[in-house]
């Protein structure tokens, strides 16, 4: 099947291009975010693959249909950018790659957490220029804390997995409890709850209209002074508006950011060269308790491959008339 590749870049090239080795398919990649202006660059393909900042809004579906494909291969695991019922409309099958590394994601959360207590980022800035004053550097003992996990499924499991490790005690939050996470001693609470005790607050659950800026002005308010914000799964868990005032007066005390509600136009660029415009986000790098990495949660050989083997194989499914099973 020819495929086309949108929002590729060398190294998903390189994974990508060695998972369909013994395929048929025919892999062409386009540097270009996928949206109704670039649409047209699928035309005379059987398969549009596709990346979680890519935009496969009801306008980019109609264009797409109007030509050849009729698999939409997400080789990711988030699904907040598609319309799923214009698709269905469109006779667009759509297929992703529900969990390809959660150990990935989960070690990046703790290394965000531990580089925030420990001022890791600060510390090596100082160090660089010659200064190894102590002063503005103190620390807490992670193991100590308590730490809310809302989200339990395989990454967060992996988070509280990791944590239980250092001795945290953990409290979390789902609609579904996992049995996972209450073999490793999680204690489930209701969300309010979480937020009264946790001293650190990670966040691993799906975007969906329910937890669309599950952590607002109301949450961060119920929190406890200084607390301790990560989030590695969909930026808009966050209102960041609500989160830059907690910065300001001091509730959060450290924020940890591997994603970003308006990050489709900021993430996965080279953006050295010019003027950031996004406000926001701007805002967000003038506190020295904010880390912010750009999505790379995931960035791991590991992963890489898992995701380009689940892709292959999604498309591989679809071109013999079969399910893989990853179908939404």
């Amino acid at each position: 099947m020819r495929v086309a590749v949108f929002s590729s870049k060398p190294y998903d090239e390189k994974f990508l291009t060695k998972a369909a080795e013994g395929t048929d398919h025919e892999l062409t990649f386009f540097e270009a975010r996928l949206d109704r202006s670039t649409a047209s660059l699928a035309d005379g393909y059987d398969v549009v693959c596709a990346f979680v900042n890519d935009d496969l809004g009801a306008a980019t579906l109609l264009r797409l249909a109007r030509a050849e494909p009729k698999l939409i291969a997400l080789r990711s695991a988030g699904f907040n950018h598609v319309d799923l019922d214009a698709a269905k409309s469109l006779d667009l099958t759509i297929v992703r790659v529900p969990a390809y590394s959660p150990r990935s994601v989960a070690e990046h959360t703790v290394a965000l957490m531990l580089a925030l207590d420990r001022k890791i980022h600060r510390a090596h800035a100082r160090v660089r220029e010659g200064n190894l004053s102590l002063d503005g550097l103190l620390g807490f003992d992670l193991g100590s804390r308590t730490v809310g996990v809302v989200g339990t499924g395989k990454i967060g499991v992996e988070v509280a997995r990791i944590l239980k490790g250092f001795g945290c005690d953990l409290i979390g939050y789902d609609v579904f409890e996992n049995p996972d996470a209450i073999a490793l001693g999680l204690e489930y609470v209701e969300l309010k709850e979480l937020w009264e005790r946790a001293d650190v607050v990670t966040l691993h659950a799906p975007l969906t209209p329910e937890t669309h800026h599950i952590v607002d002005a109301f949450a961060i308010a119920n929190m406890k002074d200084g607390v301790m914000v990560i989030n590695t799964s969909r930026g808009a868990l966050i209102d960041t508006a609500a989160a830059i005032e907690g910065l300001k007066s001091g509730k959060i005390g450290h924020l940890g950011l591997d994603v970003y509600e308006e990050e489709g136009d900021l993430f996965f660029e080279d953006l050295s060269d010019t003027v950031i415009q996004d406000d926001m986000f701007s805002r967000l790098l003038t506190f020295p308790n904010v880390l912010i990495t750009g999505h790379q949660a995931f960035f791991t050989v590991e992963a890489l491959e898992a995701i380009a083997h689940d892709t292959i194989a999604n498309i591989s499914a679809f071109a013999e008339g079969r399910k893989s099973g990853n179908e939404l």
